[in-house]
């Protein structure tokens, strides 16, 4: 009785249960899309050389790029004091951009908002904020579920919204001169 009784009072050692298979396809869907978004913001920031203030915009995408970049190469990197604060710090100008921008669409706005620069402009501040929020998520939770599906559609709309744009022929109409020579 007293071996039964010692032996319960020892710790036990626990199982760790192995990750389930779909661990293992969500981070690398994670990774692949971290690394799709970086693709997109740079190229964001790379045709930003025709615009107006072109230094604006290449840094608003270019952080992003570098820290998204990064999560896809390895994605504990979001959890690191330094791209926490770089991606809380650039975070939040996007968000006053955003507010700067959807004021000035809301007083201003003279057809839809994506024949509008400014609705452009605030689509991408918009999408560098959400997506950092969720790198910055992904540092306490695996991403799965809806964080996943989040992503996934955030990381394949950019490119459609891009290609939607680039081929109406009546959106082109609309665009600024420096927005005709970009590709």
């Amino acid at each position: 009785m007293e071996a039964a009784a010692a032996a319960a009072s020892l710790p036990r050692l626990k199982r760790e249960s192995p990750p389930p298979p779909s661990a293992g396809a969500s981070s690398r869907v994670w990774r692949l899309s971290n690394l799709v978004m970086a693709v997109f913001f740079g190229l964001a920031g790379a045709v930003q050389v025709n615009d107006p203030d072109p230094g604006l915009w290449i840094v608003a995408y270019s952080v992003p790029a570098a820290l998204t970049l990064v999560v896809g190469l390895s994605p504990p990197i979001a959890d690191n004091i330094v791209w926490r604060s770089l991606s809380d710090l650039h975070s939040a100008a996007c968000l006053v951009g955003s507010a700067i921008l959807g004021y000035s669409l809301f007083t201003n706005a003279q057809e839809s908002i994506l024949h509008e620069e400014e609705g452009r402009e605030l689509f991408g501040l918009l999408i560098v904020t959400v997506w950092m929020s969720l790198c910055r998520h992904s540092a306490k939770n695996s991403l799965g579920g809806v964080h996943l599906a989040i992503a996934i559609f955030l990381s394949l709309f950019p490119f459609v919204m891009w290609l939607y744009i680039y081929m109406n022929a009546e959106m082109r109409t609309s665009w600024p001169s420096h927005c005709k020579t970009v590709i």
